[in-house]
């Protein structure tokens, strides 16, 4: 790998390693829009619709045509739901359909419109217990005892080996598909959390033994978390058989496949039909990534691209490999292992990193985190640089 170059390494599905016009043309580009973009919004009707409208104009304007929109990021929802409370974070408190308006105004810039799931996740930052009000099932179920609620380390979870919490997370994303003409769903990276050293005995494991399965306690986490991907992916399918369902999960692989956290079969996912539509890897990380010792990163960019891309090649996979990268990064001194970070020296990392994928024949789209962060004074040439990939 030539680190820092424009290209880097990447076995290539062409000789050329161009990509034509018409390809570009149909690549997913999408921005993520989160709980923390929400909070930004006005709360008052009129206002909020001129500020969909301009977040809508905005990316568009930077020639994107796709947003991951957060509809669900605590066990909440961002819209009237029979299932789960209002979330502390939507515009406007319910008081108007915010999210029908965002959806519309998607489509009437030309836009798709994906809704964005955490599954598991009920608390974390800005979201305490106090915030969840007491009539929210989850909170009902805790107090109950039933164990479909979990406290690990402060923080509180579905409990993802309960089937009545995955039929919580389906019927929710049932309910939205149902209600809105959405294009797509997508959860990101928030599975399992980081069980620590004693993973062997925490958590979910009482209901592993409960459970009298042959598996290891580990392909038993797995299988809970691919029980839950293959029911929204049939359930997508069958209530919009237009729509996609996808995951953007953790870019290091090694991490997927931990013993202690995520616990993310997506080996099996990229192998056999019926789990997920795409793949979406945030690749978060410069060219000239290293570690804390100073050596090289298996996090470097074309070196994490080329592992996604050798899975692909490795499964025969059929799913479509999309590239997560980092705008909230451009410009600041965020640690990459050198003296200086690449992100501080140069202005082209996002650009390089499109045309690197792009070379390699398999990558048919790009997620960029975040949309707060197009107004980042830090980050405006490396955002005009993007631009001319996406133009």
């Amino acid at each position: 790998m030539n680190t820092g170059s424009s290209t880097g390494t990447v076995s290539t599905a062409t000789s050329t390693g161009t990509t034509s016009a018409a390809t570009q043309s149909t690549e997913l580009r999408g921005v993520w829009f989160s709980y923390l973009d929400w909070q930004n919004m006005p709360s008052d009707e009129a206002g909020f619709k001129a500020a969909a409208d301009q977040v809508m104009e905005t990316i568009k304007q930077n020639g994107m045509n796709a947003i991951f929109c957060h509809v669900h990021s605590h066990s909440d929802a961002y819209y009237s739901s029979s299932l789960l409370p209002t979330s502390k974070f939507l515009a406007g408190n319910g008081r108007f359909d915010a999210l029908q308006y965002m959806v519309d105004s998607a489509h009437r810039h030309g836009l798709r419109f994906q809704a964005w799931f955490n599954p598991y996740r009920i608390t974390g930052y800005q979201m305490k217990w106090s915030d969840v009000p007491t009539n929210s099932i989850v909170k009902q179920w805790y107090v109950s005892g039933n164990r479909n609620v979990l406290l690990f380390n402060g923080e509180y979870y579905l409990n993802p080996a309960k089937p009545a919490a995955r039929e919580l997370v389906v019927n929710s994303i049932r309910e939205v598909l149902t209600k809105y003409d959405i294009d797509g769903v997508q959860f990101d990276d928030y599975f399992y959390p980081d069980l620590g050293s004693s993973a062997g005995s925490n958590f979910d494991y009482p209901e592993y033994q409960a459970s009298g399965s042959t598996l290891s306690l580990s392909d038993w986490r797995r299988a809970n978390v691919s029980a839950l991907i293959a029911s929204v992916y049939q359930t997508v399918h069958q209530v919009r058989p237009a729509a996609v369902f996808g995951v953007s999960p953790v870019a290091n692989l090694q991490s997927l496949r931990s013993e202690k956290s995520y616990f993310v079969d997506i080996d099996t996912w990229m192998k056999k039909a019926g789990y997920v539509d795409y793949v979406l890897p945030q690749i978060y990380f410069d060219f000239e990534q290293k570690t804390g010792s100073g050596a090289a990163s298996d996090m470097a960019y074309a070196t994490c691209l080329q592992s996604w891309l050798q899975l692909r090649q490795k499964t025969g996979s059929q799913v479509k490999l999309y590239i997560g990268l980092a705008l909230y990064k451009c410009g600041t001194k965020s640690w990459d292992g050198n003296a200086t970070p690449e992100w501080m020296r140069r202005s082209d990392i996002l650009l390089r990193e499109v045309q690197l994928a792009r070379q390699s024949g398999q990558v048919t789209g790009f997620g960029i985190y975040a949309y707060q962060n197009f107004d980042d004074a830090a980050a405006q040439k490396e955002l005009a640089n993007l631009r001319t990939a996406f133009q």
